[in-house]
């Protein structure tokens, strides 16, 4: 809602109609980063069920969380120069990564319990809990 906010914001504040706006440099930043971070979503939201779903809860909801904030820091960085949301950007890749593969991790143990009988759940949930505070680091 906020990205649709702005840049409904950034519309009414350029001369023209439609999406057509030649020169409005402000309008097109908003409207590129809002368009990336719709591109995004629908990977972020499957990561995010998959990793929840197939490991632990709890480290994948403050994962997500984090996400969102990161996804917010790269809107505004992305307002500004195009530099300024790099770290954004960065950051929020490195969310994804660790959620699919705590989403590897889920889908290894449940083939390891049904073929061997080898339970690594706890071992699975300990390590993600430990590392999921590691993602605040920049």
């Amino acid at each position: 809602a906020f990205f649709a906010s702005k840049v409904e914001h950034e519309s009414k504040h350029c001369n023209g109609k439609g999406f057509q706006r030649p020169g409005s440099s402000a309008f097109d930043r908003v409207y590129t980063a809002n368009q990336n971070c719709g591109h995004t979503y629908p990977t972020f939201l499957a990561m995010l069920w998959c990793a929840g779903l197939l490991c632990s809860p709890a480290p994948a909801a403050f994962a997500g969380l984090m996400y969102l904030f990161v996804r917010q820091k790269y809107f505004v960085g992305y307002l500004g120069e195009r530099t300024q949301s790099t770290p954004g950007y960065l950051f929020g890749k490195r969310i994804i990564l660790f959620l699919f593969l705590m989403s590897v991790a889920g889908i290894l143990n449940y083939y390891l319990i049904f073929f061997f009988g080898s339970d690594f759940e706890m071992y699975i949930k300990t390590i993600t809990n430990a590392i999921s505070p590691l993602l605040l680091i920049p």
